[in-house]
């Protein structure tokens, strides 16, 4: 339900800023055709580059006022949706993990670490937005279906991509809790059972991976400390000796391909 407000509520948004420029058009070009009276807005006109879309309410369409009020409430929960619906939950997590294993809280900046999973999980997700643009966006502008069956054809591609990364355990668990017995297909499971199954799953993973990231800086750690306490040297803090040795094993394994290579291999990418 969630992604399907958001597939209508972007539309709409296009639909009503297209809408907006014909009218600021009509205004200022002399002999421009007005809207007629039959409620629906005219294709746009005479720019090109800009697809022909009306506003109508035909073919069971939202009305204008309740696709702006859909858009509305759907932008706040925009980050919300990219984030439990994409790979951008692992790919953030295990970032994370790492930062903290390697024991500098600062560098590499916060903004940097969710630029980089953001980025990642642009390229993860491609295949499936372009799917998402091929069958239901482009169709829906060049009206040759309707906003139910667009919203259908985008959530379809993302319900795949998210039930292929969710562990059959987690996804039982919430069909438990729902009384739901069992699904006939894939394209029956509800978005409200499976996306906290696939969030889970992706948190099991992440933490999964960061243990594996974490262990050998572990390491690093009780070697320096238990050396440091063989010579005598208590008043010196371990981390600043550990610090610099986890930093040159993490650049002479070329840490950062490793991760992303592990990363993107697990999505089959």
């Amino acid at each position: 339900m969630i992604a399907r407000l958001l597939t209508v509520a972007t539309l709409a948004m296009l639909a009503f800023s297209l809408s907006s420029v014909q009218t600021a058009i009509a205004q200022t070009t002399p002999g421009a055709s007005q809207a007629d009276t039959t409620g629906t807005q005219p294709a746009l006109q005479g720019i090109p580059g800009l697809p022909g879309l009306s506003l109508s309410t035909e073919d069971n369409d939202y009305s204008v006022p309740i696709q702006l009020l859909l858009l509305l409430t759907v932008l706040s929960l925009a980050p919300a949706i990219v984030i439990l619906t994409t790979s951008f939950t692992r790919l953030v997590v295990v970032l994370g993990i790492l930062r903290q294993a390697l024991g500098m809280q600062q560098s590499p900046p916060a903004q940097v670490m969710v630029g980089l999973a953001l980025f990642l999980t642009m390229f993860v997700m491609y295949p499936v937005f372009d799917d998402i643009n091929r069958t239901a966006l482009q169709p829906y502008m060049d009206g040759e279906i309707n906003q139910a069956t667009a919203t259908e054809n985008a959530i379809e591609p993302l319900r795949n991509f998210m039930l292929a990364q969710t562990r059959d355990k987690d996804l039982a668990l919430f069909m438990d809790l729902a009384r739901v017995p069992f699904f006939n297909s894939a394209s029956e499971v509800p978005l409200h059972i499976l996306i906290p199954a696939f969030v889970i799953s992706e948190l099991r993973i992440a933490f999964q991976i960061g243990f594996l990231v974490f262990l050998p800086f572990l390491v690093v750690d009780l070697i320096v400390a238990s050396v440091l306490m063989s010579m005598g040297m208590m008043m010196l803090p371990p981390v600043m000796i550990s610090l610099p040795v986890k930093l040159l094993l993490f650049v002479l394994s070329d840490g950062w391909y490793l991760l992303v290579e592990s990363l993107m291999a697990a999505y089959g990418t």
